[in-house]
């Protein structure tokens, strides 16, 4: 479900091709009709991270407590924007101890930085149900610029009336430019926990009721 359908023109030929300048733009009514204020639900919604262990192996964690807003403009995807709030102290591997190293001084620091936060710059739809979205990431005090890929899923009405979007995507990041640098190393070579990680996001979102 395309935010914009692109018109085609014809050629001195008679053949239909996309126009090479100025391309006119015809909005989808029923994507323009999302046009509004969301929250993300966080009951219906994922935001997690994936990196390599030891080499050989993938560890897979969630941040449990967050929350977000979306503004959608489905006649101008590029108008769109979001925010998002994560309190580290929520974040969850289902390994105890593994949890509270995250959350020290060594990676994250909690106590010191409580919250990552997102903050978007730019929008714009890559093609079909796909969009990217560009903003400042900030993280342990440092703000750097991240890009993540979306996938649109569609809307709904839910069985409580409630108008619903979902989002899919992901981004990958070097945690050593946010200044997570712990490491050790391996006996046979290489290093205990990846720079890389993939940051995941699988996003439900609630239209704010219209204001009177």
């Amino acid at each position: 479900m395309a935010l914009f359908n692109r018109k085609r023109t014809a050629d001195t030929a008679g053949n239909t091709a996309p126009a090479a300048t100025a391309a006119v733009l015809e909005a989808d009514p029923a994507l323009a009709a999302l046009t509004g204020d969301y929250t993300i639900d966080p009951a219906h919604s994922s935001i997690g991270f994936i990196v390599r262990h030891a080499m050989v192996t993938n560890v897979r964690g969630t941040f449990g407590t967050y929350e977000g807003t979306l503004h959608l403009d489905g006649a101008d995807p590029s108008r769109s924007t979001a925010s998002l709030d994560v309190e580290i102290a929520g974040i969850g591997t289902g390994i105890a101890d593994r949890d509270n190293h995250l959350r020290s001084a060594d990676f994250f620091d909690a106590g010191t930085f409580p919250l990552m936060t997102f903050r978007s710059t730019a929008a714009e739809r890559v093609h079909g149900d796909r969009y990217r979205i560009t903003g400042d990431l900030t993280l342990r005090d440092v703000t750097k610029p991240l890009t993540i890929d979306l996938e649109f899923h569609g809307s709904a009405t839910d069985v409580y009336g409630a108008e619903r979007v979902g989002f899919e995507g992901s981004a990958e990041i070097l945690r050593s430019d946010w200044g997570l640098t712990w490491n050790a190393a391996l006996e046979t070579g290489g290093v205990m926990v990846s720079d890389k990680v993939k940051l995941t996001f699988d996003i439900s979102a609630v239209k704010a009721a219209p204001q009177a």
